[in-house]
């Protein structure tokens, strides 16, 4: 099997979760037997080439962030640049998001699943994951805990032809959280974490603080 990892995020690949998780997946390809390429429509530098080995291959994974509850709009935009293929073309998706609940990428899943028909080719299933919010901003060795388990999809990928639904569903974990652990997120959002997007928010150069409201 080979495979076209296209990443439709449109964060630069060095400040790219989404691209930290294609790292890990196509570990998992690899040790599976299968080859890949891979592109990031970031740069639109990358956009004929993306194109080009689309139009060449049949077996194609975008993968990408939750956006507003859907996908990136750069990515709906070199959607409509790709040309007209068949059904010996098989297209599957990877939507990860920050949100730790599953129900949050539900929305954007089933958007995904209707896509392959306007493009003209089968679908090979959608794989959700959340709670990836932090991947950017943890240490290297956590980032490996994190994005660790992708690798094993990886393999299954290739083992299974394609993203298996029971799979997927056990990978995507539950869809909505119990309620004392919404209460103790809720309670670390408040106390911890809000200490830490503080430190993040300086870091990265913000002047005023996180809750401040001008308008």
């Amino acid at each position: 099997m080979h495979v076209v990892i296209i990443n439709g995020s449109p964060r630069v690949e060095k400040y790219s979760n989404t691209e930290k998780i294609i790292d890990a997946f196509a570990e998992g390809l690899a040790k599976a037997g299968a080859t890949f390429e891979r592109y990031a429509i970031s740069d639109r530098k990358n956009w004929d080439m993306a194109r080009e080995s689309y139009t060449q291959n049949a077996e194609i994974i975008f993968a990408l962030p939750l956006y507003v509850e859907n996908i990136p709009g750069l990515l709906l935009e070199f959607f409509e640049t790709l040309p007209i293929k068949d059904n010996n073309t098989r297209v599957s998706f990877i939507l990860q998001g920050g949100f730790a609940e599953a129900s949050q990428l539900e929305c954007g899943k089933k958007f995904l699943e209707k896509l392959p028909k306007y493009l003209n080719v089968s679908y090979g299933g959608t794989l959700i994951k959340g709670d990836n919010f932090c991947i950017r901003v943890v240490s290297k060795e956590d980032v490996l805990k994190i994005t660790g388990p992708y690798q094993e999809m990886g393999k299954s990928f290739v083992e299974n032809n394609g993203f298996k639904a029971e799979i997927v569903k056990k990978f995507a974990g539950p869809d909505y959280l119990p309620v004392p652990m919404r209460i103790m997120i809720q309670v670390i959002f408040k106390t911890i974490a809000r200490k830490k997007f503080e430190t993040y928010s300086k870091e990265w150069g913000a002047k005023v603080p996180i809750d401040y409201r001008p308008w």
